[in-house]
C-alpha cells in the first residue's frame, strides 16, 4: 500500500462533483432551462461545470434578465436535487474532521448547496462561500481567498479539494494547494495529488493548528 502524508492548516471543499454526485442533475437542469429559453443546450453544458449560474447566463443569454433567471435556475436546482448522492466516503471523511477548520467553497448559492448537502446527509460546514458571496466566481481566485479568510488562515496554508477545471484554476490562483477528486488528472495543472473518491483519504489528526491527512495512492 502506497501512503502519502499531507499537512495543512485548513481544508476547503468544492461541492458539486467533489462531495456530491450531481452532474446529471446539473446537466438536466441546464437542458431544461435552455429549452424554455430557446438556447442550444451545448452552449451551457460546455461551460457550466464549476461556474456560477449567473456567469453562464451572462455569456450565453445576455439579453435575459440576469437576477430573474438566476433565481429560476436556483429554484430548478432545489426541485431536482432529489437524486443527488454523496461521492463515496465523503460523509465519513467530513464527519471525521472534528474541530479541524474546514469550509465549502461552491459556485452554487448557499441555499442550493445546503439543500443538496442535506439531501445527501452530509455534515454542513460552519463556513461556506456561495455564488452570492463573491463578485467574481470561479475560475477567479476570489472564492478561495474568501474561504481562507473566513477560516482565519492564508490561502497558501489551505488545501482545496476540487474536480472541475474552473475550480482547480480558482484554488491555484488563490495560492491554495489542490487535490483533485475524480476524473482524469488535469493536464498541466499544479495539483498536489489525485484521488478517485473519499475512500482513498483519511483524516489522521488535528494538532497544534495543523491537519494531517493520509492518502492511499495504491492503484
Amino acid at each position: 500500500m502506497m501512503m502519502k502524508l499531507i499537512k495543512s492548516k485548513a481544508l476547503l471543499f468544492d461541492m458539486d462533483g467533489t462531495l456530491v454526485h450531481s452532474t446529471h442533475q446539473v446537466e438536466f437542469i441546464w437542458r431544461h432551462w435552455c429549452r424554455i429559453n430557446q438556447i442550444a443546450p451545448q452552449q451551457a453544458l460546455s461551460i457550466c461545470h464549476g461556474v456560477r449560474s449567473r456567469d453562464v447566463i451572462r455569456r450565453i443569454a445576455p439579453h435575459l434578465p440576469l437576477e430573474e433567471q438566476t433565481a429560476v435556475l436556483d429554484g430548478l436546482e432545489i426541485e431536482f436535487t432529489g437524486k443527488a448522492r454523496e461521492i463515496q466516503g465523503a460523509g465519513r471523511f467530513l464527519s471525521s474532521l472534528g474541530d479541524a477548520p474546514w469550509a465549502v467553497v461552491t459556485s452554487a448559492s448557499q441555499r442550493v448547496a445546503r439543500h443538496r448537502m442535506t439531501c445527501c446527509r452530509l455534515p454542513l460546514p460552519a463556513q461556506m462561500v456561495g455564488a452570492n458571496e463573491v463578485s467574481c466566481g470561479k475560475p477567479d481566485a476570489e472564492p478561495y481567498r474568501l474561504g481562507a479568510k473566513l477560516l482565519g488562515v492564508a490561502p497558501s496554508d489551505c488545501l482545496a479539494f476540487e474536480d472541475a477545471p474552473a475550480g482547480i484554476h480558482s484554488a491555484l490562483a488563490a495560492g491554495c494547494s489542490v487535490i483533485q477528486v475524480g476524473g482524469a488528472p488535469q493536464p498541466g495543472a499544479r495539483i498536489r495529488s489525485h484521488i478517485r473518491d473519499w475512500r482513498q483519504i483519511r483524516f489522521a489528526k488535528f494538532e497544534g493548528g495543523e491537519i494531517l491527512l493520509e492518502l492511499n495512492l495504491s492503484p
